[in-house]
């Protein structure tokens, strides 16, 4: 017997033809099997090294608190705060607006590649993605998944069109294509193709593949 698919379809405003997501019941009953057994195996397991980082991130900056909280736009441009361990001086926020001017990436994001507001201990969390291990808690909520697209922060999102939106469509993810493919050198209308493409074609092989590569990167930048 077939399984009916629940594929969503969307206009395409910009192109012609028809934008399909993959959100079979089968596939979005797998990705979040995966998403539960791991990020709860995860949290287990680096427990030892949440205590370290923790520790650290207070003995350069004891003012500010281990994580940070910030509010990303997810699926269906729904509001949720993502954590984080803190890589920035605790008044890093207040500091943004000095430093917009100095933006280094086209489009709807923000980010320079020396930061002065980036502490030392998270120079170094930073570069080996570590600072990314508490949204292992958002996948376990169920607010986030493994693999998608990268959460953009509410400022952003009002600089989309209606085709970036269709990013939004799908759980945000603590990986994705363009994060093991490139990093940091991918330019934000590329960054959407990505993003747009692997909505359209993921299953849980590919996600696999994701997280595999995920896991390479952060050993490697480790490693240099």
């Amino acid at each position: 017997m077939e399984e009916t698919s629940s594929r969503s379809v969307v206009k395409n405003a910009s192109l012609e033809g028809k934008f399909i997501i993959n959100d079979t019941p089968t596939y979005l009953l797998m990705k979040r099997a995966i998403d539960i057994l791991a990020s709860l195996t995860g949290i287990i397991l680096l427990s030892p090294l949440f205590a370290l980082l923790a520790i650290l991130i207070k003995l350069e900056d004891p003012k500010g608190k281990v994580f940070f909280q910030q509010v990303r736009i997810g699926k269906d441009e729904k509001e949720f705060n993502m954590y984080k361990f803190r890589s920035m001086v605790s008044n890093a926020e207040e500091l943004l607006n000095e430093l917009l001017e100095k933006n280094e990436v086209s489009g709807a994001m923000f980010k320079i590649r020396k930061d002065p507001r980036i502490t030392k201990i998270g120079k170094f969390i930073r570069k080996s993605s570590l600072d990314e291990l508490p949204q292992l808690f958002n996948v376990l909520k169920g607010e986030m998944t493994l693999v998608g697209p990268r959460p953009p922060l509410p400022r952003e999102v009002l600089k989309y069109t209606s085709y970036h939106k269709k990013r939004l469509l799908g759980k945000p993810g603590c990986t994705g294509v363009w994060q093991v493919s490139a990093r940091n050198n991918v330019g934000f209308d590329e960054m959407i193709e990505m993003d747009i493409k692997y909505l359209s074609e993921r299953n849980v092989t590919s996600d696999l593949v994701i997280i595999f590569k995920t896991v390479i990167v952060m050993i490697c930048s480790r490693a240099y």
